[in-house]
């Protein structure tokens, strides 16, 4: 039976060193505040919104949402987010995505501030996350994994690390995440050849290739960490979720895993909120 790694810990204890970090700056004088801009109302935004302002309120932020309809043309959209980027009470920004197809996301993406791009929707946020610049923030979900490595005192160090996955969300910057921390790194994705035998190299196995149940017992072995990104609709428990490892089916095999739900999903949005916290550190050094 394999060592279970949930999120909620990871959380717990992050919350606890955040609050203080709120505590010291109100002490100054200042208010950390995260910016949600959202587009139309989907269930799944809605969902982290949700979570995100809870965590704000428990750790003693605040947290502002700009919502906009979804037929909003792209001049009154650019004009929102170039309002919501000014405003000096807000340190970060969340945006989500995708937004509605008459949007031109990409133009959007390069008017939030550099410094308040919390989530890594910039170029330029994420020319310093692979620049190993540290005033860069990398997605919440990747960093959520490297929170939850560092919680259970994974060593990554000289480790042979597989991600499953090459997006820019997750699989990119994980991996220059996992080298910056001196593992050795291979980014898999659907069409690498014999995948199942480069998974079983790992040491240290992340799958975020957002495939539910796509990692199988033949793609592990004993002795490995296996860290699950994916969230998936279950395609054999309807209206519950699952991730991209089948959890059944190779939990009895390796020594250490993730569990979906209630894993790397339940620290993101305390992530979210560190990164708004030391944006807003720097906006007051």
């Amino acid at each position: 039976m394999a060592e279970i790694l949930k999120g909620k810990p990871v959380a717990d204890a992050m919350k606890e060193e955040l609050t203080k970090k709120v505590e010291a700056l109100k002490a100054r004088g200042i208010v950390p505040k995260l910016g949600i801009v959202r587009v139309g109302a989907r269930p799944d935004d809605l969902f982290y919104e949700g979570g995100a302002k809870k965590t704000c309120k428990a750790i003693g932020m605040e947290s502002e949402v700009f919502e906009y309809p979804e037929d909003i043309d792209q001049a009154a959209f650019e004009k929102a987010i170039t309002e919501v980027g000014s405003k000096k009470d807000i340190n970060g920004i969340l945006m989500f995505s995708p937004l509605p197809k008459h949007i031109d996301e990409r133009k959007i993406r390069t008017l939030i501030p550099v410094e308040k791009d919390v989530d890594c929707l910039t170029l330029g946020g994420a020319a310093k996350v692979f620049t190993d610049d540290p005033t860069g923030f990398p997605p919440c979900t990747p960093t959520a994994c490297m929170d939850m490595i560092h919680h259970y005192g994974i060593a990554v160090k000289g480790k042979r690390c597989v991600v499953v996955g090459r997006s820019l969300v997750v699989g990119k910057p994980l991996a220059m995440l996992l080298l910056r921390e001196h593992g050795t790194v291979t980014i898999c994705h659907s069409r690498t050849e014999n995948l199942p035998d480069v998974c079983k190299e790992a040491e240290i196995l992340v799958a975020a290739v957002g495939r539910a149940k796509m990692i199988k017992a033949n793609y592990v072995r004993e002795g490995q960490i296996v860290i699950d990104v994916g969230i998936n609709a279950d395609p054999d428990n309807p209206g519950k979720y699952c991730g991209d490892v089948d959890f059944a089916e190779v939990e009895p095999i390796v020594e250490r895993i993730s569990p979906v739900p209630a894993g790397v999903g339940s620290v993101t949005t305390s992530v979210l909120c560190k990164h708004t916290i030391m944006a807003c550190e720097m906006q007051n050094a």
